[in-house]
């Protein structure tokens, strides 16, 4: 992945009266440039955040799923989150995102929108939300917790 091609940083803004948001430039910049049209939206696997990403993330997370027992608890398991808790969008002419009921109920995001990026991907979250997470994270770095394995 081009460093260009990451997504970094992240901004907070408010949602319009019809349920739309715009997406930061540089955000709408990395999805320019790797001709990202369709958007894979999924609930977080972790977080109380939507993650954002382009179809390729969806490809990845079946490869894995067909590397199991298609039977299996855990390839079901997989296959609930990815299917089961993901949705395609796209932005509208202005680089917008509409804040869906899918999007507000699994975030508690309201009137505003925090948008975090990920790398490959970036995430919506309800801002409170984000900066409480974001000092939680911080302050367990300081303290020399270590990294998951």
């Amino acid at each position: 992945m081009s460093v260009a091609n990451r997504f970094l940083s992240n901004a907070t803004n408010r949602i319009d009266a019809k349920g739309r948001v715009s997406v930061p430039s540089v955000f709408r910049s990395v999805l320019a440039r790797t001709a990202t049209e369709e958007l894979y939206v999924y609930q977080d696997f972790v977080f109380p955040a939507i993650s954002v990403a382009g179809p390729e993330v969806l490809d990845r997370f079946e490869r894995m799923i067909g590397l199991q027992d298609p039977f299996s608890p855990e390839a079901n398991k997989m296959s609930l989150l990815i299917h089961g808790g993901g949705v395609f969008m796209k932005l509208d002419g202005e680089g917008r995102l509409m804040m869906t009921d899918f999007i507000r109920d699994f975030t508690g995001i309201t009137d505003r929108v925090t948008f975090a990026g990920r790398g490959d991907h970036f995430q919506l979250w309800e801002p409170s939300a984000f900066e409480t997470m974001q000092q939680q994270a911080r302050k367990e770095r300081m303290r020399g917790t270590p990294p998951p394995a």
